[in-house]
Formats: structure tokens, C-alpha cells, sequence
């Protein structure tokens, strides 16, 4: 299979599309693979790293406040897909994929225009605006969450879950102790988001000094831009700070709690693991997605939702010890949220995609 792979802008992006070719790589090792991304957010620095051809275009996404802007993104828009096109035409795809992120916009509209197969992937329970154009003219749409089934067409709309859940699934173990962590204590990780958050920053700092008389341990993962706002803290032995985790997942599986944002790839990846959380939904996202992500999951009974406004030293460690107090509780949470794991989405994606080329 020959497949061009389009995603962009976050983590929540980027590593489903991963997953995705993960996933193709298994089923037939002799695919081939362009990744097409922006030229200057996360995806220039993490795909060429995997020795996965990478293409960079200029693109940004629409602004609600300044609508003027509005203008040289349309004409970025239109280059963008000249490019594209260009791109396509070199590659001979028998796919394209598009997993998230506004530079999807004018690589799948250019695949649609050179008759190409289209898929692209929805991870949050409300679409963004370019899926929701996109939509129009993709061949299939896969979405996370089945909330989202009803706001696509229906004929080609699909209910595959997030390929992070299956990644998760089969990735090895990373045990807590080769961070230093005690293997028979509690481990509590905090992650808001792939970027970080300057708003949590401000808070989290509030928080670590309250863990010094905790019997459990803590990581704060703070995303590289706010790594150096944390160097001048001082923290207890049972707490420990790092900027980024490539394995993140690994953990997740030698873990006993998250309290992070409500992105769609984490929560498929703590559904699928059955991991307890606290979810913090960003307030900055478009449509408030991911309060309605964590709704499904604390309607479940598989989370507990804290919004940012109400985020506190006080509220936060009430909230960790409820939960790991209340030991009937915490496992009824764990099987709450492992009911709502899909264990096979990466291959029903896979197999979406077969369809579509036959």
C-alpha cells in the first residue's frame, strides 16, 4: 500500500496518525509512506526522527477574532494545495489519510480533485473545521467517539475509536522504578497536554510543596516550553519533573491515576488501559471538545471531571485522595473506564482503508 499520511499541529494529531502506520506497516511491511505536516509544529521535528519521508507546507488555521487574517490564510490555503497536488502526483498514492490538524484541509482537498481515495480520522467528539469541510469529499470517515456518528454523513461515517487505544494495548510495560519511583507505592502523573499550558503552569507550581506528606508519588510531565518555569522549585523525593516522555504510553501501564486535559488521544489511551482519571478540559479549544470528551467518560463513571476554573491545591489533592481512599470506588472507576476501550481501532481503521481500495 502506498499511502500519503496528513497531520498536523498537536500530539493529539500526530501520534494517531503514527498509530495508523504502525498499524498498515504490520498488516503489509512492504507499504510505502509520505507524511505530509506543517512546516513548523511538532510533526518537522518528530516524524523524521521515525525515518518516515516528511513533507512540510505552509499553513495556519482560520482566526475567529481577526477575521482580516482570514485572508492570507485563504491564499495559503490555495498554495498549500498546488503544492499538494504536486506532492500527489510524485508519490502515486493509493491513499490519503488525514488524521487532524487545519493542514489536512488543502492536502485532501487536493487528493480529492486528483481523484485519489480519501479517509480522514475524527478524534474528538465535536469535528474542526477541517474535517468539517473535508467531510464533503472524503470516500470514508472514522470517528472516536460514537457521539460524532451523527454529525457526518451518515452512509460513510464509521465508529473505529482512536488507533492510540490499540497502540497502547500492545506497547511494552515501562516500569515505574526506571524513574526512580517506588514499585509498591501509588503513582500519580500529571500531563496538560503535548504542549504544556501556561495557565496550569501557574498552578501546578501552587500544587507540588502539597505532596511533601504524600505516601504517593507524583510526575509532572510539563511540556519542553515550560520545563524552565519549574527549575527553581523545590520538591519533595516523592515528586519528579521532566519536560517530555516519548513513552509516555508505557507508563501509562505501571500507573494508578492521571490527572491531565481531555484530548481525544489520551482519553482513548486511558480507556483502553482502564486508568482512573482526573480530567482537566482545556477551555481553549474549539466547540469546548474536550469537556464533551470527559462528559462521556465521568456520565461512565470513569473519570472525574475538574474544570480549569475550579483547579486547585486544596480541590486537587481532595480529589487523589477520594479516590485512592475509597478502594471499592477507585476499582469500579477502572472497570468503568476499560468498558469504554476499543482494543482494535488502529486495525478497524486498516481495514477501512483496504476497502476503500480494494
Amino acid at each position: 500500500m502506498k499511502v500519503i499520511m496528513v497531520a498536523g499541529g498537536t500530539g493529539g494529531h500526530i501520534y494517531p496518525a503514527i498509530a495508523i502506520i504502525n498499524k498498515i506497516k504490520e498488516k503489509e511491511p512492504n507499504s510505502k509512506f509520505l507524511y505530509i505536516g506543517t512546516n513548523d509544529r511538532m510533526e518537522k521535528d518528530i516524524i523524521p526522527k521515525l525515518d518516515i519521508p516528511f513533507v512540510g507546507l505552509e499553513m495556519s488555521g482560520l482566526s475567529r477574532r481577526n477575521l482580516f487574517s482570514n485572508f492570507s490564510v485563504v491564499k495559503k490555503f490555495f498554495k498549500a494545495v498546488k503544492r499538494a497536488e504536486e506532492e500527489i502526483k510524485k508519490f502515486k498514492p493509493d491513499i490519503v489519510i488525514g488524521a487532524g490538524g487545519y493542514i489536512t484541509a488543502p492536502v485532501l482537498y487536493a487528493a480529492h480533485k486528483l481523484k485519489v481515495p480519501t479517509l480522514i480520522h475524527e478524534q474528538n467528539s465535536i469535528p474542526g473545521v477541517s474535517n468539517k469541510f473535508i467531510a464533503n469529499f472524503a470516500n470514508k470517515i472514522c470517528v472516536s467517539l460514537p457521539n460524532s456518528l451523527n454529525l457526518f454523513p451518515k452512509k460513510k461515517t464509521v465508529y473505529t475509536g482512536n488507533p492510540r487505544s490499540e497502540e497502547i494495548i500492545h506497547v511494552k510495560e515501562k516500569k515505574k522504578k526506571t524513574l526512580g519511583f517506588d514499585e509498591n507505592k501509588k503513582l500519580v502523573i500529571f500531563v496538560m497536554g503535548s504542549l504544556g499550558s501556561t495557565t496550569m503552569t501557574k498552578k501546578l507550581k501552587e500544587l507540588i510543596p502539597m505532596f511533601q506528606e504524600k505516601n504517593y508519588q507524583v510526575l509532572i510531565i510539563t511540556g519542553k516550553s515550560y520545563y524552565d518555569d519549574y527549575k527553581n522549585i523545590e520538591t519533595s523525593s516523592n515528586v519528579k519533573i521532566l519536560p517530555f516522555m516519548e513513552d509516555l504510553i508505557n507508563l501509562l501501564k505501571d500507573s494508578d491515576l492521571i490527572v491531565s486535559r481531555a484530548g481525544a488521544s489520551t482519553i482513548a489511551e486511558i480507556t483502553a488501559i482502564g486508568l482512573p482519571a482526573i480530567l482537566v478540559p482545556s477551555p481553549y479549544v474549539t466547540n469546548n471538545h474536550q469537556y464533551k470528551n470527559a462528559k462521556e467518560l465521568e456520565d461512565n463513571g470513569a473519570c472525574r471531571i475538574v474544570l480549569e476554573s475550579d483547579f486547585s491545591k486544596e480541590r486537587i489533592i481532595h480529589e487523589i485522595d477520594k479516590i485512592f481512599d475509597d478502594k471499592e470506588a477507585y476499582l469500579e472507576m477502572k472497570k468503568n473506564s476499560k468498558k469504554l476501550g476499543i482494543e482494535d481501532s488502529a486495525t478497524r481503521i486498516y481495514d477501512e482503508a483496504r476497502k476503500i481500495i480494494g
